[in-house]
């Protein structure tokens, strides 16, 4: 609904005088001014169910006078909450200030006055920084700190290890095999071997082995869960913490967030998110973003609480709260303005506080692109690996029950055979299954997104540290990303021919330190006057730097303090009255302050400052220095166009030496707001409107500020050009100043191209695509034009990284794959629209969130090409070892499995997932987003290990007794346990060399930096040999002599050799030629296979893949299918029928207080059509298939039919909504249809 169609709210405060003290009578007027009663409103909205637009107070009070109100609010509260306290309101009281009748609330506690006075505080001095009552204070008011939510305990993840099917299944079976082993060790007779000897009765054992190998799986699963959600609670911890500004003992400080206080001062600017409650005590021009906290989707008008009262006293009865509110609410976003509040609510009281703790859940983090990736990897791997189990079990079954009529064994021993084939082939699905897979992800996560911090990156959202690891764009800001933001004024010209420089190579100029004596004292103060009150810096003794705020604003206070020796800044402003502030506006390049000068006839003087080229167009005079008029008289010279090209010539010259350029300029009105000037619309306070004031203003003179690079910026660019990221240089300086220092970094270079913001954004979008490859510099660029450059390299298929500071860079920072926001310089808007914040503002440290993310993606490709090589060995060795065996025994036994299986997804995942990112990351280009995880040299190796590993095996296990001659039982006995210790060796080895993913040969780069390898690799060394000397009947194994030790560790040993020959000798361009055609054919048989085996595995129905469209739209579309992003109905058509009902309801809710009944939809009509039709286009899967329809494509709409035809078409919709209609996409040929979306049979879209 358009926002002048909801309702206004009015207050009737005609009877607030009544001695009764009766409650203000609420009314809401409709758009034709009739006055609807409250009751009519409470029982509309009651009805509904809805969230009406009347706001009421708290549920717990009806209608009440405030006195009333705070009465029952304190009742509400423990008993002696304010005992003993120098406070007068309680919480729950000062939460009433928030409800729709806050105004009479607060009139009630005595203004703002009464509101210092109740709470010890004061609005002009704030709390004393030596306050007593800081603990008290917490105790009523609570502390800015929402309660820590419960964390899981270590049993909760241990539990939800255990949940895993696979290991129920074998606990289980493990469960049976000891209740077997038990009875055949208690309930039979005692047996003895052929020399007579008593055999030991150890049934028992191996079923006593398979629960202590699942417990070990599952603690340690759990363990690492438990570990990695402690270290996210950490991170999100400091994610939550920033320093604010508030007053205390009437100085501006920075605190931490977490220590503002109720009673604190706390000042608001412009991209600053709220975070607590408040009233305003003064304010110019503020207006906030209440959306995210009230669902208000207009910027709301904030004005000084004094402001408000006096309204409410002088109202004829009739207040829109909307113009006069002065209430700041916690959540909300500062958008334009500056001002400061006094808080009257924190942590869990303020009301954004309350609707966390309302939304708190137990939810765990979404699942990162990789994640996603490796789950459908990890599914495909399970089906095999279940489905080579299933055929085992099956087969060794079918012999089982073939041999029967000639197995003379007891039941209790049959019984124990079948339960030794169903935990074998159980076994091999939990060796099959590859749950180590997300774990690996979320490993090297936790670990990547630790060690960042310390390299300056705090990560919020998970996703963007992998996808910056195939960045292929970074679009720059340069001010504090590139350069130092340690400004200093250098060099100036003041009034037409007065330049003054701190350059050595500009000795013919004016010394800085001797500007004062050069300058008369009316342009001298007219200076400190425009650079002390024409900023949002403010001086803080406590701090290293003496100003503190925007850099460009303290270099010019540290200019004037020093070289124009101007006196304490809360001095200067003081002694000004400020009638209005313009914040900066990023579209004009300037911000503007008026203040009024006092004499027999009031002068209103505006002082802009802004881009200097842009202040210099808004001139049409000059300031000139003549020394002998009085010392408030400044004399002016019209300035003419020679004059603006000699002082565009210096602006040019400053800019070559990487100079940034201010200008300063001022104009007098006589009132203000000026009668010919445009009033705001909305605003009660009658504030002017900037853009209609700019134009004849008076020069005043231009300065060049310089900002350093950083010492590493230039060789952070080229490691950046190594590694085939593309870096652009997106700023708000002037097109010379950015192409100097771009050049100095190496950003820019012959063949690039440099352009202007505007001149960008009103290209041909052909044009403009066509020249974004070349472009390397956009200065003098908006925040539209930061986040149209992003949407079109997006478009282009690039995996885009932003930087941003600003609250008008949140929408890039947004659209962008990786944003960065400015930890130091950045707004709070800013901050929460990125997913990683620079702590340090430093580029270099977008080079090592690069270095990070491709080190967690290598670290799950790591992982999968050990666990692919494991898969494929283990499931050929187990099935085939026990298909050959006359008594289905397989080589491996099902703890020597487990122990696999433990190696597998829990050693290897610690290991490979905690390397630290080497320089030789940097050696190679960005991953395509189309690129599959697995890699042609990774294949290569993984098979290629995969058949040295199968074929020594078979070799060790068919042909080791003629090898050595073995005979008896403890020989063969001894061959088994030489095999399982060999193929556990073999991936000791294989450890190592999966740490490298390329062609070379060095698997022990970095090695001894990663703590967490090495340990991982002794602890699986030695649980090994502590298996083979003390595992005996629980293992299955016996203990070898020295050459059998030899054997093993050789063997194992050879997988490094091997490796190398892989490399060096199997080019990838012949293990692509055998792949293709062996890939084919797996890939024809495997479609048969997987089909056979789904029957017997789980199944979920894909998510439709999201579906970005050309342009820039930010739709949303559901559909049971999935979410569509960039979804615009302009490219989509719905069922006819869908359409039909739409294009009604439309209409019906445009009309208001319109008939029904001129609608001609008739639901049967169109059921029955469709249905006739719908059976020869539906079901037939092609890429041009679409829902048929019973209308044409165009129609017009009559004013004849049926009155209730869309709302009885509702159900119908629904119905089509379960059975899976969906949008098709409108294509005017089969082929731009086929490059986009179709639809199946079940009525979902597929890519």
């Amino acid at each position: 609904m358009a926002r002048h169609d909801l309702p206004a709210i009015r207050i009737d405060t005609s009877v607030s005088n009544n001695t009764n003290s009766e409650p203000p009578q609420i009314v809401v007027e409709d758009s034709e001014k009739n006055l609807i009663p409250e009751s009519a409103v409470s029982d509309r909205k009651a009805s509904s169910g809805s969230t009406s637009t009347v706001c009421s107070m708290d549920s717990s009070f009806p209608a009440t006078s405030p006195t009333e109100a705070l009465k029952k609010a304190l009742e509400m509260e423990p008993d002696g909450l304010l005992d003993n306290k120098p406070f007068k309101l309680s919480p729950k009281q000062l939460s009433l200030l928030h409800d729709v009748n806050g105004l009479f609330i607060l009139q009630e506690i005595g203004g703002m006055e009464g509101l210092e006075e109740k709470l010890s505080t004061s609005a002009e001095y704030g709390l004393s920084v030596d306050d007593p009552n800081f603990e008290a204070r917490e105790q009523v008011y609570s502390k800015n700190v929402l309660p820590d939510r419960k964390s899981k305990s270590l049993f909760h993840f241990v539990l939800l290890a255990l949940s895993d099917k696979m290991l129920i299944l074998l606990t289980i079976a493990a469960i049976i095999s000891l209740a077997l082993g038990l009875y055949q060790t208690f309930g039979t007779a005692v047996q003895y071997d052929r020399q007579g000897n008593k055999l030991p009765k150890v049934d028992w054992v191996e079923g006593v082995a398979i629960l202590v190998a699942v417990v070990v799986v599952v603690f340690a699963g759990g363990i690492n869960d438990w570990q990695k959600e402690i270290q996210f609670a950490k991170l999100n911890k400091k994610k939550d913490d920033r320093e604010v500004k508030v007053i205390r003992s009437g100085k501006v400080i920075n605190i931490s967030v977490f220590d503002v206080d109720v009673g604190d001062v706390m000042l608001i600017e412009p991209g600053d998110m709220v975070p607590v409650d408040g009233v305003l005590i003064t304010g110019n021009g503020v207006r906030c973003d209440e959306s995210a906290a009230t669902g208000e989707s207009d910027s709301l008008k904030k004005i000084a609480a004094k402001d408000a009262l006096d309204i409410l006293k002088n109202s004829d009865g009739n207040i829109d709260l909307h113009k006069s509110s002065p209430f700041v609410l916690s959540g909300s976003k500062a958008l334009e303005g500056f001002g400061h509040f006094l808080v009257t609510a924190v942590g869990p009281n303020s009301a954004h506080g309350r609707t966390m703790m309302d939304l708190r859940s137990d939810d765990g983090q979404e699942a990162t692109p990789l994640q996603a990736k490796l789950n459908v990897i990890a599914e495909e791997i399970a089906k095999w690996g279940g489905g080579s189990s299933l055929l085992l079990f099956f087969v060794l079954l079918i012999r089982f029950l073939a041999e029967l009529p000639s197995n003379h064994a007891t039941s209790t021993e049959k019984a124990q055979t079948f339960v030794q084939y169903l935990t074998t082939s159980v076994a091999l699905i939990a060796v099959a299954v590859p749950e180590g897979l997300p774990l690996a992800v979320t490993l090297a996560l936790a670990f990547a997104t630790k060690r960042m911090l310390k390299y300056n990156n705090l990560v919020r959202v998970l996703k963007s540290c992998e996808t910056m690891g195939n960045a292929t764009t970074i679009c720059s800001d340069k001010t504090g990303t590139l350069t130092q933001n340690k400004m200093t004024v250098v060099a100036g010209t003041i009034g037409p021919e007065l330049d003054f420089s701190s350059l050595a190579d500009q000795m013919e100029y004016t010394r800085i330190n001797e500007v004062s004596s050069h300058i008369p004292e009316s342009v001298r103060s007219l200076l400190i006057t425009s650079i002390a009150l024409n900023s949002t810096a403010f001086e803080d003794a406590s701090s290293d730097e003496v100003f503190v705020g925007s850099k460009t604003e303290v270099a010019l206070l540290n200019f004037a303090r020093l070289y124009l020796a101007m006196g304490p800044l809360d001095t200067e402003r003081s002694n000004a009255k400020i009638v209005q502030m313009f914040p900066f506006d990023s579209s004009k390049k300037c911000m503007g302050v008026v203040l009024q000068i006092p004499g027999e006839q009031a002068i209103y003087r505006l002082l802009i400052k802004g881009a200097s080229e842009i202040i210099l167009e808004y001139s049409d005079s000059i300031t000139t220095l003549d020394s002998n008029v009085s010392r408030d008289d400044i004399q002016t010279a019209p300035l003419n166009d020679s004059g603006k090209e000699n002082i565009t010539r210096r602006i040019t010259a400053y800019a070559e030496r990487s100079l940034r350029t201010i200008g300063i300029a001022y104009r007098d009105f006589d009132s203000w707001p000026p009668p010919q000037m445009k009033l705001q619309e909305d605003d009660n306070t009658k504030l002017a409107n900037f853009a209609d004031v700019l134009s004849s203003f008076k020069w005043i003179g231009l300065f060049g500020i310089m900002d350093p690079l950083r010492p590493s910026v230039i060789d952070a660019v080229a490691d950046c050009k190594q590694a085939g990221v593309f870096v652009r240089m997106v700023t708000g300086d002037n097109l010379v100043t950015a192409k100097a220092i771009a050049t100095e970094c190496g950003i820019y270079t012959p063949g690039g191209v440099v352009m202007q913001g505007p001149d960008f954004r009103n290209m041909d979008p052909k044009e403009r695509d066509a020249i974004i490859p070349k472009l390397q510099v956009l200065a003098r660029s908006s925040p539209q034009d930061k986040r149209l450059l992003v949407s079109r390299l997006k478009h282009m298929g690039e995996t885009v990284a932003v930087t941003g500071d600003g609250t008008n860079d949140a929408p890039a920072l947004t659209m962008a794959d990786v944003g960065f926001a400015m930890g130091i310089a950045g707004t709070e808007v800013a901050k929460e629209a990125s997913d990683i914040i620079l702590m340090d503002d430093n580029f270099t440290s977008i080079v090592n969130a690069l270095l990070w993310g491709r080190a967690v993606n290598d670290a799950v490709k790591k992982f999968l090409q050990m666990q692919l090589t494991i898969n494929i060995t283990a499931v050929l060795l187990t099935f085939i070892s026990a298909v050959a065996s006359s008594n289905g025994d397989s080589v491996l036994t099902a703890v020597q499995l487990l122990w696999v299986n433990l190696i597998m997804d829990t050693f290897a995942a610690l290991a490979l997932a905690t390397d630290s990112p080497t320089r030789t990351l940097l050696d190679r280009k960005p991953s395509k987003k189309s690129d599959g995880l697995i890699s042609v040299t990774m294949w290569k190796m993984i098979i290629g290990q995969a058949i040295y590993q199968v074929v020594v095996t078979f070799v060790l296990h068919f042909a080791g007794d003629k090898i050595w001659g073995y005979t008896t039982d403890r020989q063969l006995e001894q061959l088994d346990s030489t095999v399982f210790n060999t193929f556990v060796w073999m991936q000791v080895f294989n450890l190592f060399v999966c740490r490298r993913l390329d062609n070379k040969n060095n698997i022990f780069e970095g090695v001894s930096k990663n703590y967490f390898f090495i340990a991982i690799a002794f602890i699986m060394i030695g649980g090994q040999t502590l298996i083979m000397f003390v595992g005996g009947t629980a293992f299955s194994i016996v203990r070898l002599s020295g050459s059998e030790w030899a054997v093993s560790l050789i063997i194992g040993a050879l997988v490094v050799p091997w490796s190398v020959f892989l490399r060096l000798c199997i080019p990838d361009s012949f293990a692509v030629a055998v792949y293709r055609p062996v890939g084919k054919v797996a890939k024809f048989l495997s479609s048969y296979i997987v089909r056979f085996f789904s029957l017997f595995w789980p199944s979920k129905k894909k998510n439709i893949p999201k579906i970005v469209e050309e342009g820039d739209s930010d739709y949303e579309l559901h559909t049971p299918g999935g979410t569509f992003t960039g979804y615009s109905a302009a490219n989509y058509d719905w069922n006819q029928g869908i359409e039909k009902v739409r294009d009604e309801l439309i209409v019906l809710k445009r009309i208001r207080g319109g008939r029904i009944n001129v609608f001609n939809f008739k639901p049967k009509q169109v059921y029955q059509n469709w249905r006739s039709r719908s059976n020869s286009s539906v079901g037939v899967q092609s890429d041009t298939a679409t829902l048929s329809s019973p209308y044409p494509t165009e129609y017009s709409r009559s004013r004849s039919g049926s009155s209730i035809g869309a709302l009885a078409m509702v159900p119908s919709i629904v119905g089509g909504a379960v059975a899976g209609w969906s949008p098709i996409e409108r294509s005017s040929t089969p082929a731009q249809t086929a490059n986009h979306v179709k639809t199946t049979s079940d009525g979902y879209l597929s890519p």
